[in-house]
């Protein structure tokens, strides 16, 4: 509490009260504690961030700090929120930021334990939530919004179709777009064993190169998403999938995959008995030259690699015939975020051209932007045309060609619990 002040009685008084407040001091202590409290519950009344017009919620978020809590798996990701982003928070508006590393489906559960329990101030401001895991939140109603329309950058800057759908589920303007990933394969075009064409071919591959490729359990985010991509090469593409979830439909379509991935399991890094639990140990197999082919979600991820030093420069992306999965990434605020204006400035800052375009950078990322470029100025698109987006980076044409939407979240959560009694445990 502000300028709380010690009460002092008038001496003529304070005789002929001293024999009262000992015989009362209880009652003088509860009623002093309830109407403290009281004072402090006017002083800090809930900001209506709903009603608000965008000067009142930057004004409300000046000089304070807000949380972000986010998968923390890539040190190139983390090292840019805390630098880049960090900055441009602070120098701005004077708001300190917190990363919070931390996964997506712990932070929901703190979430779901927060509503629970009634906390109406609660740990999380803003969150880098993903398809399964947004549904999930959105649904028990541990998400504020909608949002979007408070963005004066998702408003200037983004188709609204961009953001209309999450893996296959609406968003309702819950989350606001972040970026734009698409999936693909790295292979070192100096080395012996090239690289698969299709996933119609690969089975045949890794029997002539035994030993020199795996992919991540499914319960990494890039694993989940191989399995998938095999899924929809089997089935032909992504349509049959789109208008929801069908139990007869996945059990036969899944029923195409299982035998596939086991049949190659044999051929794997370590025969198949065991896989990288996440994408960093696929990272360091492939640097070492354990394995030949990686895999990334993010499509100048080589680019990337190279530039740290991490790859060979002749280190290449490629796409199988059969297409690749792409999808946009997003933020959401909580519902009891205690800082809703710091959480809608940053969703805001995240979507500013020269935001996005430093985040486009391979340098710093290398994660494609959400922003349509005939909505900026001159100067900001000549930023992103300015990019050197590297070699190894495929073009816009050649993934724009390739791109499979994202499925319904129901099938990544039935793949990817299916997987480990199928394949790991068969």
């Amino acid at each position: 509490m502000k300028n709380f002040q010690v009460m002092k009685w008038p001496k003529t008084v304070s005789k002929s009260i001293s024999s009262l407040t000992l015989r009362c001091l209880p009652y003088v202590v509860v009623l002093s504690l309830i109407m403290g409290l009281g004072a402090c519950a006017a002083e800090e009344a809930a900001f209506d961030w709903e009603s608000a017009s965008w000067e009142e919620i930057v004004s409300e978020a000046e000089g304070s700090q807000v949380s972000f809590h986010m998968w923390g798996g890539s040190s190139i990701i983390n090292a840019w929120i805390r630098g880049f982003v960090s900055e441009q928070m602070s120098e701005r508006y004077g708001i300190t930021l917190e990363m919070v590393p931390m996964e997506a489906p712990v932070f929901v559960n703190r979430l779901l334990a927060e509503r629970e329990a009634n906390r109406t101030r609660g740990s999380i401001d803003l969150m880098w939530i993903n398809g399964e895991n947004f549904k999930r939140a959105k649904e028990a109603n541990v998400l504020a919004g909608p949002i979007v329309d408070l963005l004066p950058n998702f408003q200037s800057y983004v188709a609204p179709e961009t953001a209309a759908y999450d893996f296959g589920y609406p968003t309702d303007g819950y989350e606001a777009p972040y970026g734009r990933a698409q999936f693909v394969f790295e292979y070192d075009s100096a080395g012996p064993h090239g690289h698969f064409t299709s996933y119609a071919e690969l089975p045949d591959w890794v029997r002539q190169n035994p030993g020199v490729f795996t992919y991540p359990e499914p319960s990494d985010f890039t694993g989940s998403a191989f399995i998938r991509q095999a899924f929809l090469a089997l089935n032909g593409g992504s349509d049959a999938f789109l208008e929801g979830w069908d139990e007869d439909l996945y059990a036969e379509a899944s029923a195409k995959l299982w035998p596939y991935l086991r049949d190659i399991a044999p051929y794997l890094w370590q025969e198949g008995r065991s896989y990288p639990r996440e994408l960093a140990m696929l990272d360091t197999l492939f640097e070492r030259g354990e394995v030949v082919i990686n895999m990334s979600y993010t499509q100048a991820n080589a680019q990337q690699r190279i530039l740290e030093g991490r790859y060979p420069n002749t280190v290449r992306s490629f796409i199988p015939a059969e297409g690749s999965v792409f999808g946009t990434h997003f933020t959401a605020m909580a519902f009891n975020a205690p800082n809703p204006a710091g959480a809608l400035v940053l969703a805001n800052l995240l979507l500013d051209p020269a935001v996005q375009a430093s985040k486009n950078d391979p340098a710093n990322w290398g994660d494609f932007t959400v922003l349509e470029m005939d909505r900026l100025s001159a100067e900001d698109r000549a930023g992103f045309e300015a990019l050197d987006l590297g070699e190894p980076t495929l073009s816009l044409e050649e993934l724009g060609a390739a791109a499979i939407p994202e499925i319904p979240a129901q099938y990544i959560e039935a793949l990817q619990d299916d997987w480990y009694t199928y394949v790991l445990e068969d």
